[in-house]
């Protein structure tokens, strides 16, 4: 039986961004762990996961055939497979393989093989306070520059689907992290929704209801009081606080706004309708669980001492060639550091190692990749993980293919003044930063009817 929520309490969450959702989940008796299928935009260049994806469903129900992998977004026929996925949706809306639906949120804990424990809330947010574009300063902002040319295909997607199904995550600036998990203390009294592994090797999943009138009215005290920082602390001038930034999923986000748009264009009148909301899991950016790492830059065939002209126009800036062979060391000062970068250049003798010193606030990449996308004659790679810079380096002075690689690998990112850089900047360029390994990504699993 659904539980009343006040109205009262409603409003102050629209007043949020927010609406309490009606979750559908798989009824008793289907496989969970052939049912929750990572999101569609990791192992892009990995057929071979995919497939085994594939295998591991089983033809069982499963939102992998709720979804088209990005991995196959460029091939022929997608049309079709659009239509098979319609199709999917509303077989199993009509079949019987939803339970009766939730109105609740859910508060989830998501293991990994990286981390023990990450925290978050399944709720809807309104798309009228969401908005991508760089100028914008919604209540709810994307963090990375969004690609036009990526949202068509997404929205054809979302255009008539009977539900959606959504890897998108929110981040709200809770430093003290007591929001999330104080809920969850109050949710986990109760027996578990959901309680299931991930399939291969992905760790866990397990989800509570968040469905009473004491949780409602936490979730929107607690909110309200981030809002009322955000205000003060860098909401000077702007109608809108910043209270949620899009982690992961903004594309398919930036698409459900845009169908939104167009729902509300061809019919004025219909004002709550479904389309007008997107499911989303809310995670706290200072969650121990969440891994939070810069992207770094592999270039080639840049001009090592026009590159370090270019930097010296930087506040702060001085840089030193780094005379030991240790990289570990090496990392170890870029890592400790707030200020400083890391260049590894190839050379006829080998690999030469770069600190450079500078006095940027916030993210440094928000700084650094536009001086970067001025080398009009490079091309660049985006790199996870900065040994894997360093390797790819070293790797090519070994093999001596004729490359000219420079990698440039950035500082951690000081999670306390990312928010910050947002709304002072606007969003970061694309591929700034990482939110763990691919396959903490988020996993398909909550729907919500969208006809």
């Amino acid at each position: 039986m659904m539980k009343i929520v006040e109205k009262g309490i409603k409003i102050r969450l629209a007043n949020l961004g927010l609406k309490i959702p009606e979750i559908l989940l798989p009824r008793k008796g289907i496989d969970l762990e052939k049912w929750v299928v990572i999101a569609c935009d990791q192992f892009t260049q990995d057929k071979e996961y995919w497939e085994k994806v594939k295998n591991k469903a089983d033809n069982s129900p499963s939102t992998l055939n709720l979804i088209l992998p990005e991995l196959y977004l460029e091939e022929k026929g997608n049309e079709t497979w659009i239509k098979t996925i319609h199709l999917n949706m509303k077989t199993y809306l009509d079949n019987g393989v939803f339970a009766p639906k939730h109105c609740c949120g859910i508060y989830l804990e998501r293991s990994t093989p990286f981390n023990e424990k990450r925290r978050g809330l399944v709720l809807a947010i309104d798309l009228e306070e969401y908005d991508w574009k760089p100028e914008a300063r919604p209540l709810i902002r994307a963090t990375e520059g969004t690609v036009i040319e990526r949202l068509p295909p997404r929205m054809d997607i979302r255009r008539n689907a009977p539900m959606e199904i959504s890897h998108t995550l929110l981040l709200i600036d809770d430093e003290k992290n007591t929001l999330i998990p104080e809920l969850g203390k109050e949710a986990a009294k109760n027996s578990p929704l959901y309680n299931s592994p991930l399939m291969l090797n992905s760790g866990s999943v397990s989800g509570w209801a968040l469905d009473t009138e004491e949780i409602w009215t936490q979730l929107a005290e607690g909110l309200e009081k981030l809002a009322g920082k955000s205000k003060n602390q860098y909401g000077i001038g702007f109608e809108k606080p910043f209270l949620f930034a899009v982690g992961d999923g903004n594309h398919s986000l930036a698409a459900a706004k845009g169908i939104w748009e167009e729902y509300k264009a061809a019919c004025p009148g219909d004002n709550d309708h479904p389309l007008r909301y997107a499911l989303v899991e809310l995670i706290n950016l200072h969650d121990p669980g969440l891994s939070f790492r810069p992207i770094h830059r592999l270039l080639f065939n840049v001009n090592l001492s026009a590159l370090l002209e270019a930097f010296s126009k930087l506040p702060g800036f001085s840089y030193q060639s780094f005379k030991s062979t240790d990289t570990d060391e090496f990392l170890g000062i870029i890592e400790e550091s707030r200020d400083c970068l890391g260049i590894v250049s190839s050379t006829p003798k080998g690999i030469e190692l770069i600190l450079v010193k500078t006095r940027i606030q916030g993210m440094a990449v928000a700084i650094l990749q536009p001086l970067l996308d001025n080398f009009s004659e490079i091309s660049m790679d985006y790199i996870h993980g900065e040994d894997e810079v360093v390797r790819l380096v070293s790797d090519s002075v070994h093999k001596k293919d004729g490359r000219n690689l420079t990698g440039l690998i950035f500082p951690p990112i000081q999670r306390d003044g990312f928010f910050k850089t947002i709304a002072q900047n606007g969003p970061l360029p694309r591929k700034s930063f990482s939110m763990g390994e691919r396959i903490e990504k988020r996993f398909y699993l909550e729907c919500r009817k969208l006809f």
